[in-house]
């Protein structure tokens, strides 16, 4: 935010009594017996949330968290300890628990690790952070979407609305000298509806949010978007038809679905796994690994997007990293200790939940970029296949690229056109096969609306996803009949 740093040191120096030279004591202390590398992460948390349920408040609550979490690196070994008692002694304490982790090790890793960080950007200039909305207003506007939904049809039966708010303040001070800090808001508001015809029960959901304040929702009145978007899903799925199972041809519409995306091949894509060779993507670095149509992008420095971040939690700014070039695989996402074992530069991908969490290489918003052909043409193309729109669940194996996805709005393309709803739809492939038989990009990337989150090795972070409309040749399709 525009906050700069010597605000963020003041706040912590204000509520914890931390002042640069109590950082330096502790660092000193986890550099000890060979360390190569010390960072010390801390971090102020308040959250809020509210929930609405058959038009009355079902949940409401507000929690604040700190605590600093202390890593020294040496070789390839991570020491990490954390303490919500944010004091000399335990810091102490703490810095030398992680330094005993990674201790007696021969320092094999270039210094500095990463280089300097330095702040660069302002990507959420937030003036009111939600979490200082009166608790009134909040819930008047779940009312208010709850009302909306129930009067646009009389088969909505139910209504559920929540309203979640982050509001963090992070300072990472590492071994090499710097400090660097951060405030960042995190928002998000979703409705689902369930409506009901003839013992037929449905759903139907939409959402929306990212960095931004509660006023978003309001100004252009985006919460009765979301509210009409849902009832809508809800609607159609109550005339769905089951899907039909067999190999087709798939187009993909723009924005959510690529989900996909960031599972079956962003997450392959993470430099840990490359390190270890544990990646279908391993080692192919200036290999073709897609059609030339595909270019794939990371890119933390969107305002206002729910996965962009100023400066990742390690404290390097975050990039518009280019994953896959016209087909062809052109790097990794790196945090500090993989970018320095692989000799690669820092991309800004260092990510972690919280003070108690290690970081790892993580996507921020994850997207194909737009290509030269009309959806309509793209459409047009097909006989027979399946238009999926949106999708639920799915599962990704990291080391092989095979992925399930469940589509949770999807319909037939009869001779070139859109035509019925199914429901039960499942896409079953091979990421990087997938991506060779990408055959049509349109010309309409959209990112999703903001209420992605990613999770790996029990670690949840927030993320973007984006897609134009594209056209798989001959992808695995499961579902309940013949086609």
């Amino acid at each position: 935010m525009a906050q700069d740093i010597v605000q963020a040191e003041s706040f912590f120096d204000r509520h914890f009594g931390i002042t640069a030279r109590d950082l330096d004591k502790v660092l000193s202390k986890a550099l000890e017996k060979k360390a190569d590398y010390a960072d010390l992460y801390f971090e102020y948390r308040m959250n809020e949330a509210i929930s609405l349920e058959e038009g009355m408040v079902k949940n409401s609550s507000r929690s604040t968290a700190n605590g600093v979490g202390v890593r020294v690196l040496a070789e390839s070994k991570t020491g990490y300890a954390f303490t919500d008692d944010i004091t000399i002694e335990k810091l102490e304490l703490a810095a030398r628990t992680a330094q005993y982790i990674a201790r007696n090790r021969e320092s094999l890793l270039p210094a500095p690790v990463g280089g300097q960080a330095v702040r660069s950007h302002d990507l959420y200039p937030v003036s009111s952070p939600a979490t200082e909305v009166s608790l009134e207003q909040k819930i008047a506007l779940l009312q208010d979407m709850d009302r909306l939904a129930r009067s646009l049809d009389p088969r909505i039966q139910n209504v559920f609305v929540s309203l979640a708010s982050e509001h963090k303040i992070v300072l990472v001070a590492a071994s090499q000298g710097w400090v660097v800090g951060d405030i960042q808001p995190l928002t998000r508001l979703n409705v689902t509806c369930i409506a009901e015809q003839r013992g037929n029960r449905q759903t139907g959901g939409y959402g929306g949010g990212g960095r931004v304040g509660f006023s978003f929702f309001t100004e252009k009145k985006d919460y009765e978007r979301y509210t009409r978007e849902a009832v809508r899903q809800a609607l159609l799925n109550l005339e769905a038809e089951n899907a039909p199972a067999g190999m087709m041809d798939v187009v993909l519409g723009p924005g959510w679905p690529g989900i996909l995306l960031h599972e079956a091949i962003g997450h392959g894509l993470e430099a840990d796994f490359n390190r270890k060779k544990v990646s279908a993507f391993s080692g192919r670095i200036g290999q073709k690994v897609a059609s030339e149509l595909c270019t794939v992008v990371d890119d933390g420095t969107i305002p206002s997007r729910r996965g962009s971040l100023n400066m990742d939690d390690e404290g390097t700014p975050t990039h518009r990293t280019v994953l896959i070039e016209k087909g062809i695989l052109r790097g990794y996402l790196q945090d500090r200790l993989n970018a320095a074992l692989m000799k690669m530069p820092l991309t800004g991908n260092g990510r972690r939940e919280s003070y108690a969490h290690i970081p790892m290489p993580r996507m921020t918003n994850t997207f194909m970029l737009a290509g030269g052909t009309p959806p309509e043409e793209i459409i047009r193309s097909v006989k027979k296949g399946l238009y999926a729109v949106a999708f639920g669940g799915g599962q990704v194996d990291i080391t092989n690229g095979k992925f399930v996805f469940s589509a949770s709005e999807a319909y037939l393309i009869e001779d070139g056109e859109v035509t019925r709803p199914v429901k039960g739809a499942t896409l079953i492939g091979n990421g990087p096969d997938v991506l060779t038989r990408v055959s049509m990009v349109g010309t309409d990337l959209k990112l999703d609306e903001g209420v992605g989150t990613c999770g790996k090795d029990g670690q949840s972070v927030p993320v973007g996803v984006g897609l134009p409309t594209i056209k798989i040749d001959g992808i695995t399709v499961g579902g309940t009949t013949a086609a």
